[in-house]
């Protein structure tokens, strides 16, 4: 897979979505593809997400642009271990003195010893486009790591964030509720959702089926879960503040069964030519049901905009139906 060019420069920008939540851009490809958030209470901080090692520099400044420094950094808190959101965890763990890291159990021994992480995306990206784009991965100290559960209050200053277990979109994914804003940092559990595609009909959604836990049934028990929490809002790290998640979960749980329905199509045809097939329907659904959502940009743009998560939610089925397969004998 060829990704788009590098990371931009700094500095970042970054805004106010909500009462002290921080929207950051991470710079990842391209401007609008991936944040992170800085949620502050009193002089304390607190990180949902990271970005990547390149967004470390960025997040520094932001955290001085409040006044504060990174002394005032109490939680680092990556929802998983994907790059995108926990890529730049170790940098910011060693400028941030004070701070602990709460994590999936799950997740946490690759943020101790990240040396899978580092394989998998090399051989997912290639080692120069990891090189440029992620720019390495810093182990943290078992001793500065606090393993999350279910239901799990992180006091940030009196403000409560609540971490839940959150399987479907990965196994070591969690999301936050913050009780100041009822919203909740979903990382990738609530889709994504670019806000070149919004409309008249308002923001339209789609599930990433990113390698290698996509586990649909899960997701959807996931999403039924996080909906019983009443949010007011989902801070989505791609991309942004979504307000009324009551309205648009049902096209997020459409696209999950539709990304399952294309990878069952090809169930027991793991051939050399599978992999092609799964990215082309993939790249069907995604436009069609961007298309029915209203979206009236041309397909080219679409196809621009979608081409990393087409690839990626291709693979990701791909490893699913493999999973399944070894499962059930039949590969």
């Amino acid at each position: 897979m060829t990704p788009p060019p590098g990371p931009h420069p700094l500095p970042l920008p970054f805004q106010e979505i909500a009462d002290q939540v921080y929207c950051i851009e991470t710079g990842l490809y391209r401007h609008g593809l991936a944040a992170c958030y800085l949620v502050r209470s009193a002089d304390r901080l607190a990180f949902v997400d990271t970005g990547t090692a390149r967004a470390v520099p960025g997040l520094l400044q932001v955290i001085a642009a409040l006044g504060l420094g990174p002394e005032h950094v109490d939680y680092v808190i990556p929802t998983h271990v994907h790059l995108d959101h926990a890529g730049g965890a170790g940098d910011l763990m060693q400028a941030c003195p004070q701070a602990g890291l709460i994590i999936h159990p799950r997740g946490a021994p690759h943020m101790i010893d990240p040396t899978r992480l580092i394989a998998g995306a090399t051989a997912v990206y290639g080692a120069d486009a990891f090189a440029r784009d992620y720019g390495g991965l810093t182990p943290v100290a078992e001793t500065r790591i606090e393993l999350a559960w279910d239901g799990m209050g992180i006091d940030l200053a009196g403000r409560t964030l609540t971490f839940f277990d959150t399987p479907g979109h990965a196994n070591h994914h969690g999301c936050l509720f913050d009780s100041a804003t009822r919203g909740c940092f979903t990382g990738d559990t609530f889709g994504i959702s670019y806000r070149e595609f919004d409309g008249p009909a308002g923001p339209w959604l789609f599930a990433p089926t990113t390698p290698v836990a996509f586990d649909p049934e899960a997701w959807l028990q996931t999403l039924d879960k996080l909906m019983g929490l009443t949010p007011r809002s989902m801070y989505l790290t791609h991309y942004g503040r979504l307000d009324r998640p009551e309205d648009l979960v049902g096209d997020l749980r459409r696209s999950i069964r539709d990304m399952a329905e294309v990878a069952l199509q090809e169930e027991g045809r793991d051939d050399p030519d599978r992999a092609a097939r799964l990215k082309a329907a993939v790249a069907d659904r995604l436009m069609a049901a961007a298309r029915a959502h209203g979206v009236g940009l041309d397909a080219g743009r679409m196809a621009e905009l979608l081409a990393l998560d087409t690839e990626l939610n291709a693979h990701g089925l791909d490893v699913w139906l493999k999973r399944r397969e070894r499962q059930t004998g039949g590969g």
